[in-house]
Formats: C-alpha cells, sequence, structure tokens
C-alpha cells in the first residue's frame, strides 16, 4: 500500500496511475469525501495535510509515501513530517531544482527545510528536484484563448520545463523500489526552450499567430499579486526569471538514464494540453 498526498493535482494523478499500473495498491489523502479525478481502485482517507492526526491516519499500514508539501513556507511542517515517518518507513518527497546541497536548510526556502526535517526523521528518502513544470505555462491560457498578445517577465528567460508525467514516473520507481532510498535526482525537460519560443510552440500547435509583450518587474509583480499569487513566491519568482535571461536552466538526463525513455517534450505537453488554450465555444454556437 502507497500513500499519496497531493493525489488530484498535475503530477499526484499521473503518480496515482502509475502505482496502480504497476499494480500496487494506492491510498490517498484527500480534502473531500469524493474527490474528482481519483481513479477507481483508489483508497481515499479524508483529512488535511497540514493536520498531523489526518497524516498519521492515513499514513498508517503503508510501505511508502509521496509528499507534496502545499505551502511555500516550512510553517507546520516539523509535526506533519514527523507524524507521516512514525508510521511509513519510505518517502519520495517533491522538492525543487533550487536546492543548493552547499547552503543551510534554512536557505533553500520551504523544499530545502522540509528536505531537512526528512533526514533528521530517520525515515528512508529520496528526493525529486525537478525544475519548472509545463503545466505551469497554462496561466498563459486566458490570454491565448482572448487574443493573440500575451504579457510576461523575462520573455528571453531559458527554461528546461519537465511534463509532469516524467516527475510522476520517477516517482513511481522511487515508490516501488527502496534501491532509490538516499537519492536526490534533479529532473529536467530535454532542451531549453524560452518563453517567448514557448509561446511560439502553443501558437504553431494551435495555428495562430502569437506574440509576446514584455511586462515591467513592476507591472509583473503587480498583476501576479493581482491573481492571487503567494507574496513570498512573487519577489523570488521574478528575480529567478531574470537570471534566466543569461543563465538558462540546465538540461539534465536523470530521466532517462532512471527509466531508459527520452523525457517528454515541451512540445509533446502542448499537444497534450491545446484545449485548454482553444477558445471555448459555447453549445449554441456548435448549431
Amino acid at each position: 500500500m502507497i500513500l499519496v498526498t497531493g493525489a488530484t493535482g498535475k503530477v499526484g494523478r499521473n503518480v496515482v496511475a502509475g502505482l496502480l499500473a504497476a499494480g500496487a495498491e494506492v491510498r490517498a489523502l484527500v480534502r473531500q469525501p469524493m474527490p474528482a479525478g481519483l481513479p477507481d481502485g483508489v483508497e481515499p482517507v479524508v483529512g488535511d495535510l497540514t493536520d498531523p492526526e489526518a497524516v498519521r491516519k492515513a499514513a498508517a499500514g503503508t510501505e511508502a509515501a509521496f509528499l507534496l508539501w502545499p505551502s511555500y513556507s516550512a510553517d507546520g511542517a516539523a509535526p506533519v513530517v514527523a507524524a507521516l515517518t512514525e508510521q511509513v518507513p519510505r518517502v519520495v518527497y517533491l522538492s525543487a531544482m533550487n536546492v543548493d546541497d552547499s547552503q543551510p536548510a534554512e536557505l533553500n526556502g520551504v523544499w530545502g527545510e522540509v528536505e531537512q526535517l526528512l533526514v533528521e526523521s530517520g525515515a528512508d528518502w529520496t528526493f525529486l528536484r525537478p525544475g519548472g513544470f509545463a503545466a505551469n505555462t497554462l496561466e498563459w491560457a486566458a490570454e491565448i484563448r482572448s487574443g493573440t498578445v500575451v504579457t510576461m517577465p523575462s520573455p528571453r528567460a531559458g527554461r528546461s520545463l519537465i511534463h509532469e508525467r516524467d516527475i510522476a514516473d520517477v516517482a513511481v520507481l522511487a515508490l516501488l523500489d527502496e534501491a532509490h532510498s538516499g537519492k536526490k535526482y534533479v529532473l529536467t525537460g530535454p532542451r531549453v526552450l524560452t518563453q517567448e519560443e514557448q509561446i511560439a510552440a502553443i501558437g504553431a500547435a494551435l495555428g495562430k499567430e502569437l506574440r509576446v509583450q514584455e511586462q515591467s518587474t513592476e507591472q509583473a509583480r503587480q498583476a501576479m499579486s493581482a491573481a492571487g499569487a503567494d507574496p513570498a513566491f512573487v519577489d523570488s519568482a521574478i528575480q529567478y526569471w531574470e537570471s534566466l535571461v543569461e543563465n538558462p536552466e540546465p538540461v539534465v538526463t536523470t530521466y532517462t538514464e532512471l527509466t531508459g525513455r527520452p523525457g517528454r517534450t515541451y512540445e509533446a505537453w502542448v499537444r497534450e494540453h491545446l484545449d485548454a488554450f482553444r477558445v471555448r465555444r459555447r453549445a449554441r454556437d456548435l448549431g
């Protein structure tokens, strides 16, 4: 039995699917009694991931757990990690590529702090450290559906975006095989594309000419804040994108080394999610 947190999210739902395909039993910690997106065969346990008692209950009797911490702050993570590792001997944690092992944990943000909690817990662990998710570019979908101009800061920022299914594939391997314990896997997509090139890939798939309009730092800050972005995330994200203009994200081959398959391209991700970028026509418009 494997416990999956964040089981209806971008990565988690693919982790669930991969575990089921491999013949594993899956339990999911969910907030609602009948969550959308959970396939048949998954055992739901209702509770909040930030509640140690709910986590302890969900983890009881499981052999491994997939952990996704749901906040940009590690506040409250310590009792949750303690409750989880009291019950489960092995945890696969979805961390981030920007964790730097040469720095103290507190300088690596929430990801480094949760990693440190897991190291200190005494449980076996595997850290997945992906770069930017291809799925994050869905934030452009509304602008693309409504027009031909996409506004963003740092359009020439180079990113090696990774398909969420590639992250899930590695998570499944680590959850099912203890040989991955103690490993820190940096994960990226197979090549770098600037944000301008990502927009061009979406336009090409749609058959629609799209144009990028660059935002200033202040315009980007205001837009992200108005959209409800976490204040702790806004400034760090803008600074990070600016840094990627001169120093693009790296490309690593970890996914291929572990699975024997090439990583999924951003263009493949776009084709799979093209409906999100298309104009949503009303039923009466379809005749």
